[in-house]
């Protein structure tokens, strides 16, 4: 699949429309999610043929993603009931068999090697500081070949720091840096739209370096 062809299909799919500011959920826009798989499966091959968690899934839209760049598996996990209904209509709008489950991410208990691949755009911590470097830990003890997450760019020395030596981390890249246009979502929010610089990351975890690029 091309990449323009991956982004039309995710504009089509549905958002949040009553939004929690508590859990931080703003969209994935298909610009941001189309490149973020584009990129795992076509530099890297990470979700064609492997089972790929959605940390955080929200509406959805990064497990779609990899569900139409052929994963073996897709598994969307966030707290909200909402959200993962909505992320259920969308994947059955492009016909797309994924799992998802209610569970809050610290409590997951699922080991490694269950999952190949783990994609996420988790909170920022902007709410609930630090809420990203949780999504983070456990992605890493999860993952057996790789995690892409995004993080804004300005917490990016704390971000490799964190992942290399808290963990488990054998590599940490960041493959671009992209602009995050985010909606006027919430009423704090002053302007039509924010720009945010994020970085997009790679992370693979400790004893499963993957192949050199």
């Amino acid at each position: 699949m091309k990449l323009k062809q991956l982004e039309s299909l995710l504009g089509g799919l549905q958002q949040f429309s009553n939004p929690k500011v508590e859990l931080e959920q703003y969209p994935t826009g298909p610009h941001i999610a189309s490149r973020m798989l584009y990129t795992a499966e076509n530099s890297f091959g990470d979700v064609c043929d492997k089972v790929v968690a959605d940390f955080g899934c929200g509406c959805g839209t990064l497990g779609v993603a990899a569900g139409l760049l052929g994963a073996e598996h897709v598994i969307g996990i966030d707290v909200d009931p909402e959200s993962l209904e909505l992320a259920s209509l969308n994947a059955e709008e492009l016909e797309l068999d994924i799992d998802y489950v209610q569970c809050n991410i610290k409590n997951l208990g699922w080991r490694a090697e269950v999952v190949d691949t783990i994609v996420m755009n988790p909170p920022f911590g902007t709410r609930k500081k630090g809420a990203d470097m949780d999504f983070l830990s456990v992605a890493l003890k999860v993952a057996s070949q790789a995690v892409y997450s995004l993080h804004k760019t300005s917490t990016r020395d704390h971000v490799k720091r964190a992942a290399l030596q808290q963990f488990n981390a054998s590599s940490a890249e960041v493959i671009c840096e992209l602009r995050y246009d985010l909606p006027q979502t919430y009423k704090f929010h002053k302007k039509r739209e924010v720009d945010i610089a994020v970085d997009l990351w790679r992370f693979v975890p400790k004893s499963k370096q993957g192949p050199e690029v």
